[in-house]
């Protein structure tokens, strides 16, 4: 029922992974600035886009060490 991709395929996910990453990271990235320049202070979408960038490198890192055993 489930197969693996080939190339091409895992190619476009990927492609298509970035996009929406960096979407959500400038989307998250205006909605902080909107509501820091309103209110004065950090708000939900500061913490989301400081968490969600230290699980991806956190997650980068790991698995990077992980490969190199």
């Amino acid at each position: 029922m489930l197969r693996k991709m080939d190339e091409m395929e895992l190619s476009i996910s990927l492609k298509a992974i970035r996009i929406a990453y960096a979407y959500s990271v400038i989307f998250l990235f205006i909605w902080w600035l909107y509501d820091y320049l309103k209110t004065g202070f950090n708000s939900l979408p500061f913490i989301l886009l400081i968490t969600q960038n230290l699980i991806l490198l956190g997650s980068q890192t790991f698995l990077k060490w992980k490969m190199g055993r």
